[in-house]
C-alpha cells in the first residue's frame, strides 16, 4: 500500500469515507496528554494587563481563560466530529506570562481506550481564544502563535516533543 493511501488514516474506511474509529476491542489504560498554546500580546497590551493585575472590564482575564480551557477540554467530542466522548479524570491548566506572551499548558488525563491529545489541544486552544476575546478591546494585534502537543502517554506509544 502506498504511504499516502487513505486507508492508512484511522478516520477513513477502505473507501476513504470518514468514520469514527472503533476502540471497543482496545484495552483501557491510563492516558495523559499535555498541549501548549502561546498568545503574543503587543508590548503595550502586556504592560496594561500586568498593571491591571490581569483584570479588565470583562473580568479576571486569566481566571476566565482557565475555566474556558477546562470547559473546552470537557466538550471536545462535541466540537471535533470524529472524537470519542471521554470521561476525563483531570484537566489542569496553567497560564504563565513569559515576556509579552501568555503560555498556556493544558494536561488532561483519563482511563480509557483512546487518547486525550485532542482534549488537551482543545483545552489549550479555547483558553488561548478566550484570552484573545477578553483582551481584544485593548488591541486586535494579539496573535495566537502556536498550539501544539507537547507529550502524550498511554496507549500504543509515549511521545514527547522538544520545545
Amino acid at each position: 500500500m502506498e504511504p499516502n493511501h487513505p486507508t492508512l488514516l484511522s478516520h477513513l474506511d477502505a473507501d476513504a469515507r470518514p468514520r469514527m474509529v472503533d476502540v471497543g476491542g482496545k484495552t483501557a489504560t491510563d492516558r495523559v496528554a499535555h498541549a501548549q498554546a502561546r498568545v503574543r500580546f503587543p508590548p503595550e497590551v502586556a504592560t496594561q494587563l500586568r498593571e491591571a493585575g490581569f483584570v479588565l472590564p470583562k473580568g479576571s482575564v486569566l481566571t476566565v481563560a482557565h475555566i474556558a480551557g477546562v470547559m473546552g477540554a470537557k466538550v471536545t467530542s462535541q466540537l471535533i466530529p470524529l472524537c470519542h466522548p471521554l470521561a476525563l479524570q483531570r484537566c489542569d491548566i496553567t497560564i504563565d506570562m513569559e515576556g509579552d506572551s501568555a503560555v498556556i499548558d493544558c494536561t488532561v488525563a483519563c482511563h480509557g481506550t483512546t487518547g486525550v491529545e485532542m482534549e488537551a489541544l482543545t483545552g489549550a486552544s479555547i483558553a488561548a481564544l478566550t484570552l484573545y476575546d477578553m483582551c481584544k478591546a485593548l488591541s486586535h494585534a494579539i496573535v495566537i502563535e502556536q498550539v501544539r502537543l507537547v507529550a502524550k502517554r498511554g496507549g500504543k506509544s509515549d511521545l514527547a516533543y522538544p520545545s
